[in-house]
């Protein structure tokens, strides 16, 4: 292999800023900064806003639009006749 053409491949820790979430993958990207492991090593840092332990949908406190107290429905019955008289 050819040497100064290939990305920086290591191992990157990620953390969740939401809640502290930790995981160590293997990672091309960019980082400045340096953090320490549970297990003490130390890595190069990448922060991140949102993983699959903050996501509301990985999570299941994700809220569907049709179980928000009949919200969806109001809002069929309320403009069904605009619908219907648009249709003739």
């Amino acid at each position: 292999m050819k040497s100064g053409i290939h990305p920086n491949y290591r191992e990157v820790l990620f953390v969740d800023m939401s809640n502290g979430f930790k995981f160590v993958t293997r990672s091309c990207c960019n980082t400045k900064e340096m953090g320490t492991t549970d297990d003490g090593r130390e890595l190069p840092l990448f922060k991140l806003d949102t993983t699959s332990e903050s996501h509301p949908f990985y999570t299941g406190t994700q809220k569907s639009v049709d179980n928000m107290g009949g919200r969806v429905e109001k809002f069929r019955n309320r403009f069904k006749k605009t619908t219907a008289s648009a249709a003739k």
